[in-house]
């Protein structure tokens, strides 16, 4: 009975042993292969973590290849919420460092991965090495530095993840950011630092550098002036545009007042502006040029024709009130121009007609320049069919169409360049786009003619330079305020070129609301002359 007994037993042991084994087996049946997927899933999610990596940002450089975006390391802290060790402690410290990371951190709780700052300052990095917190992670990341403030609103700037906000790092974000490479990240036995895994999962593509045909020194330069012309009129904004009239390079941009594009904290969105090409206005009096080219390439007028401007500051033709500064008699159509005579002026554009537009509009005013930025504006050039009794007269000397700097320097470009439209570039390239001839020899000559003596003694006379070619005309315009025209408030324009030997620029600049000025003749042309001699200057191009 007993060994009976003992036989019993050892069957129920072996019995249970089996069903123990069996519950096993079946358990790592269901683990091993029914539930493989969702425990690898498990395992994955706890210990490894699948990022992104895109390669070093490419590099910005001027057309003289200094470097004018460069990549900056900057250091980045964050925490693995879902392994975090010691929570309280970790919050104590949070609270103090970090009160902001305090307040996701219950958000991130569940969560894989959780930035507490990222582009820590030295003192934030500092701090965390000090407490050596084992929860807490530091990160290399790479970052934005502009050597050149004067270029902040032509670059543009780029968000904490280095994607371009706007400007060249927007448009050309793509190009500048390449592709990222994709990588599996497994954190070691202490929690505390990451390791590439070998296995690569998608390989990235390096990113494009870029060239401008800016030259960061002379857009330094430019920016200077501006700056003390704004302070020395007290006026509201200024810009300039300098400019290759064979290639259409642009050469400098600069907007005053601009920003740090390294220091955006409070950055104000109207310091971002590109004024050369966001900003359009009524430009007065430079429109003259255009206007002036025009009747002298439809053989309306010679430059030495005699004109009676009726030697008054007002008068009326076809009913309509003319209004001019300085009154002269029976003068000829150059010093019309030289002179800024509206009388005169009108008198001859009423001859051209709905011709004038066309004109207006095959030098690019009121168009797209073509030049690939994010920003600008078009303005426009009122259509003859929208025309009134006023509109000859308000589109010779600049009303009735709006134009932005970059339009103004593309136009004038045209008298200098043996005829041609050209298309403005900012970046490099070896293809110049250009239309054209679309006026003769004859009237370019003519033109220069009349725009030289304009500076020699006419209204341009300050923006003379001795021993250089200097061609331009000022212009000065009413804005409107609130859908009327404010006359306390003005543009102040400048259009003009240098010429010695084979050596050729076009400057243009505008001065805005100076409260200390009221004519271009006092405020634009001697900021052309400043700027024209800066870049001769710069560009070494002496007197011989």
């Amino acid at each position: 009975m007993e060994v009976f007994n003992n036989y019993t037993r050892s069957i129920i042991v072996l019995l249970l042993f089996c069903m123990l084994y069996g519950v096993i087996v079946v358990n790592l049946y269901f683990i091993q292969i029914k539930q493989s997927d969702f425990f690898k899933n498990l395992g994955n999610k706890q210990y490894n973590v699948t990022i992104q990596s895109y390669p070093q940002r490419g590099e910005i450089f001027d057309r003289n290849n200094k470097p004018i975006a460069i990549n900056n390391d900057s250091i980045s802290a964050f925490i693995l919420p879902k392994t975090i060790s010691n929570k309280e402690e970790l919050t104590t410290f949070l609270e103090k460092q970090f009160p902001q990371a305090v307040a996701r951190l219950d958000a991130y709780e569940h969560k894989n991965f959780m930035f507490i700052k990222r582009n820590l300052s030295e003192e934030e990095i500092t701090a965390i090495t000090t407490n050596n917190h084992p929860d807490i992670h530091l990160l290399k990341e790479s970052s934005r530095f502009y050597p050149y403030e004067s270029l902040g609103p032509i670059l543009g700037i780029t968000d904490i993840d280095n994607n371009g906000l706007f400007g060249i790092e927007k448009q050309y974000n793509t190009q500048l950011q390449g592709i990222p490479t994709t990588y599996n990240l497994k954190k070691d036995a202490k929690l505390k630092h990451f390791y590439f895994s070998k296995e690569t999962t998608q390989q990235g593509i390096e990113a494009e550098p870029i060239t401008l045909t800016i030259d960061a020194d002379l857009q330094f330069k430019f920016q200077d002036i501006l700056d003390q012309t704004l302070a020395n009129c007290d006026a509201k904004e200024a810009a300039a545009v300098a400019l290759d009239p064979d290639t259409g390079e642009i050469l400098a941009m600069v907007s005053a007042p601009n920003f740090d594009p390294n220091n955006t904290k409070d950055l104000q969105i109207e310091t971002t502006k590109n004024r050369p090409i966001s900003e359009c206005f009524e430009t007065g009096s430079v429109i003259k040029v255009f206007a002036a080219l025009a009747a002298l390439e439809e053989n309306i007028t010679t430059i030495d024709e005699i004109i009676d401007c009726e030697n008054t500051k007002e008068t009326k033709i076809d009913n309509i009130r003319i209004r001019t500064v300085v009154p002269h008699g029976k003068i000829s159509f150059k010093d019309i121009i030289k002179y800024s005579n509206n009388i005169g002026i009108v008198k001859i554009t009423k001859r051209l007609g709905t011709n004038l537009y066309d004109y207006y509009k095959a030098l690019g005013l009121g168009e797209l320049t073509g030049v690939n930025l994010q920003g600008e504006q078009k303005g426009f050039v009122n259509h003859p069919t929208n025309w009134s009794a006023y509109s000859i007269q308000s589109l010779t000397y600049g009303y009735e169409l709006t134009t932005n700097l970059l339009q103004l320097a593309r136009a004038f470009a045209v008298i200098v360049n043996d005829g041609y439209v050209i298309t403005p570039q900012i970046i490099q390239q070896k293809n110049i786009k250009k239309v054209g001839p679309i006026v003769s020899s004859q009237t370019i000559q003519n033109m220069q003619d009349i725009l030289e003596e304009t500076i020699q003694s006419g209204t341009g006379r300050r923006a003379k330079i001795a021993g250089y070619k200097i061609i331009g005309k000022t212009g000065t315009s009413n804005l409107l305020d609130n859908g009327l025209y404010n006359d306390d408030k003005h543009l102040y324009t400048f259009v003009g070129a240098i010429e010695h030997n084979n050596y050729k620029r076009v400057i243009v600049a505008y001065v805005k609301e100076s409260k200390k000025v009221t004519y271009a003749s006092l405020v634009a042309a001697p900021l052309f002359k400043k700027l024209a001699e800066t870049i001769l200057l710069h560009d070494q191009i002496f007197i011989t």
